[in-house]
């Protein structure tokens, strides 16, 4: 392989696993204001998954293509977090060093980070990666923490001793959320299959459920819906006078009539983009001081077939990463 080229994870179609590949291609090079980055490991989320086959909720198929690409993905390189070193500053960059360790997320919906160099704004959702926190683990932070952080304090309010119910906890969202919730004092209650109720419990829950059958009674001060089957409908029982329940993940409907109707009674819908501002970035690594090192299940590059489907189950242990 050349210096002008470089491996990346692409995707040319949308469909399953199968269809990711990877190719040769042209090595980007840092323009006015960027850092090039060569990557040393990058997630693949439940979010990349989604993106790859189209893989949404109800309603959401028109957005995603408007987005991603009518018929075939615009940006085939997929990958939105990544760790790994500068190796080349663009013109007017101040700040940083060639060889700096970072970790980060490519800005927007771009992509791009699955691949062995990719290009990020200098001023952008970047941040120096702590040398207590190795690539692989870097690389698969910021996307499960982010939106925890974020529905749990910005948007529910989370409160010591409050009852949180999780549903879909053993995942990179749900497991960050359970440590989060537990941190910040409250009692957790774990939803997942029984074989990651150990997991859970490691993070912090003080109550496991299975999925697959009746939910606990309740009730519930927060109620954070990870796996998107918990509707206001099936939700409200569960829910404390004063509770919040957080959307993760919902269909069209269920997300416009929590921004269109928040206020249910008693009870609040939340839903929204998580913010990937720079606070929120350094707020989340903030909670690595505090003991947070998220759980990583880590693939090398040519078993990127393989870490699709395995973002792709819904009962994943944390995050996974693949390795360059």
């Amino acid at each position: 392989m050349s210096s002008e080229t470089m491996r990346a994870a692409t995707a040319r179609r949308y469909g399953g696993p199968e269809v990711m590949a990877i190719e040769t291609l042209p090595r980007p090079v840092a323009g006015p204001g960027q850092l090039l980055i060569r990557t040393a490991a990058f997630g693949v989320t439940r979010g990349d998954a989604r993106i790859r086959g189209l893989d949404v909720p109800r309603g959401m198929g028109g957005l995603m293509r408007l987005i991603f690409g009518l018929t075939r993905p615009r940006r085939p390189i997929q990958g939105r977090e990544f760790a790994g070193v500068v190796a080349a500053l663009g013109d007017g960059v101040t700040g940083w060093t060639v060889g700096d360790a970072v970790m980060g997320i490519t800005p927007g919906m771009r992509l791009s980070a699955g691949a062995e160099y990719c290009t990020m704004p200098a001023d952008g959702r970047l941040t120096r990666r702590p040398d207590t926190l190795t690539p692989e683990e870097a690389a698969g932070y910021f996307f499960g923490l982010l939106t925890a952080a974020d529905f749990l304090l910005d948007q529910a309010k989370l409160q010591p001793d409050e009852r949180v119910l999780i549903n879909g906890a053993s995942g990179a969202v749900g497991i960050a959320a359970v440590w989060l919730a537990k941190h910040l004092g409250a009692q957790v209650t774990a939803v997942c299959s029984p074989a990651n109720h150990d997991f859970a419990r490691r993070f912090g829950a003080d109550l496991t459920a299975d999925y697959a059958r009746p939910l606990p009674a309740g009730p519930f001060d927060v109620v954070l819906d990870v796996a998107g089957t918990l509707p206001y409908s099936r939700a409200k029982p569960l829910l404390a006078d004063g509770g919040r329940l957080a959307l993760i993940t919902a269909d069209l409907k269920g997300q416009l009539g929590a921004n269109l109707r928040p206020r249910r009674g008693t009870h609040q819908l939340l839903a929204g983009v998580t913010k990937e501002t720079p606070a929120a970035l350094t707020r989340a690594l903030a909670f690595h001081a505090q003991g947070y090192r998220p759980p990583i299940t880590a693939l090398p590059l040519t078993d990127i077939q393989q870490a699709h489907l395995h973002a792709s189950t819904g009962h994943k242990h944390g995050n996974v990463v693949v390795t360059l």
